[in-house]
């Protein structure tokens, strides 16, 4: 009965579809300084930016997106991981963008209540809570034709084996179960991409 338990929740937590991309704009670090890796997905219409935080210029976060074509103005949405502000600090680059957090949905004036935990902004893209670094952290999971691809701050790069900034190493480590369940390639908060295996810290 466990068994299917977990295996239900890996298929409740999947992607519905594979049909987005993804690009890394900028692998983040934390020491000699901190700056947050900035992801960038596109789904159909849905051009989506994740944790535009903390970074020496502001032109390593804009010059990769017009690279692929995308101006700022035609960002459509931005997710934030957590609040901190290595996370965050960039957010006003993108001015016609949803902003996504853990309990609501922001644009403009408007103030949307909604759980983060499940949320699809498309079939490909969903939000599920992970909770650890801060109470309040999130995973993006995005389905591409490659596999499903994860931003998230449960490591802070590929050796992280713990968080000392963590508010709850337990929660931090389930949701690292959790995103290796479902992802086959993860995108940490202050590091490069990488594909998990055995090595990967639990």
């Amino acid at each position: 009965m466990e068994s299917e338990t977990c295996g239900s929740n890996v298929m409740k937590d999947l992607p519905a579809d594979r049909t987005a991309s993804y690009t890394v704009l900028y692998e983040g670090y934390g020491s000699d300084g901190v700056a947050s890796t900035v992801g960038y997905v596109q789904d159909g219409e849905v051009r989506l930016v994740t944790d535009p935080g903390m970074v020496k210029s502001r032109s390593l976060i804009l010059d990769p997106l017009r690279t692929l074509g995308v101006e700022p103005e035609s960002v459509t949405d931005v997710v934030f991981s957590h609040h901190h502000p290595d996370h965050t600090l960039n957010a006003a680059l993108f001015p016609n963008a949803r902003f996504h957090d853990h309990w609501a949905i922001y644009f403009g004036d408007q103030w949307t209540w909604r759980d983060a935990e499940g949320y699809e902004l498309t079939p490909s893209i969903k939000l599920i809570r992970t909770p650890g670094h801060t109470h309040e952290d999130i995973t993006t999971l995005v389905g591409t034709p490659g596999g499903v691809v994860a931003f998230t701050h449960v490591w802070n790069d590929a050796t992280s084996a713990s968080d000392r900034h963590a508010v709850d190493l337990d929660a931090l480590h389930r949701g690292r179960e959790r995103v290796l369940a479902v992802a086959d390639i993860v995108v940490p908060g202050h590091g490069a991409a990488f594909i998990p295996g055995i090595d990967t810290p639990r």
